[in-house]
């Protein structure tokens, strides 16, 4: 990937929406809202004019007049430059070729799941059921509404990717819960029994690991696996 100048992805955003007329940056703003694209793009008034700012310092956009409306404050019209169409184009085609391995939190949290019980675990996996379920039901209606409108899919199939991962997400934790609470998943019965073993003689889990032999037996003959660095 380019290391670019202006990574910001709002940033591309600002390229984006410049390319098509000259705006101000609130004009930007308002632009994005209408469109729903700070539903695809984290938009907050601090970070647009920062980015607005640095685009303007790299020399991608270029202020072009001073306008006032009533007893508003003044504000600054930008242009993009050719400099910034480059950038645009370039950016752009990279999103759209170009693959990049992205971190989600919930892949982050995952990576932790025994640091917590198997009953609270599950507990917060229907908690993000609930709130996932939640959105794709606010996704569908939306979509729901432009078809209704007959708008053209184009300018709205980030919604439709959105909606995509959002069901895939759901489909998984929904199995994953499941597994917990049945037993299903491979090890969740090690699992169980440390955190009743950690209540019950009131020790660490870390100091199940330094002697497993004694704690569980020879009930999870795997364990003895483990490299002596992580016991």
């Amino acid at each position: 990937m380019v290391k670019r100048k202006v990574a910001n992805p709002l940033a591309f955003a600002v390229l984006g929406s410049l390319s098509e007329r000259q705006m101000h940056p609130y004009e930007i703003s308002t632009m994005l809202k209408t469109r729903g694209k700070d539903m695809s793009i984290k938009l907050n008034y601090g970070s647009l004019y920062s980015v607005v700012a640095a685009l303007e310092k790299n020399g991608y956009i270029e202020a072009v007049e001073t306008v006032r409306d009533g007893n508003r404050p003044e504000r600054t019209v930008y242009a993009i430059t050719e400099a910034g169409r480059a950038e645009f184009t370039d950016w752009l085609s990279e999103l759209l070729g170009s693959p990049e391995r992205e971190f989600s939190q919930l892949e982050a949290g995952l990576a932790y799941l025994p640091a917590f019980p198997p009953a609270r675990v599950a507990e917060l996996l229907e908690q993000r059921v609930q709130a996932l379920a939640a959105e794709v039901k606010q996704i569908e209606g939306t979509h729901a509404y432009m078809e209704s409108k007959q708008f053209p899919r184009i300018f709205w199939v980030e919604s439709e990717f959105r909606l995509a991962l959002v069901q895939a997400e759901l489909t998984y934790v929904r199995r994953l819960v499941r597994a917990i609470r049945t037993d299903a998943l491979e090890g969740s019965d090690f699992w169980r029994k440390g955190y009743e073993l950690v209540e019950k003689l009131g020790i660490t889990p870390a100091e199940l690991f330094k002697d497993p032999v004694k704690y569980f037996g020879e009930e999870f003959p795997w364990l003895q696996e483990f490299p002596p660095e992580t016991q």
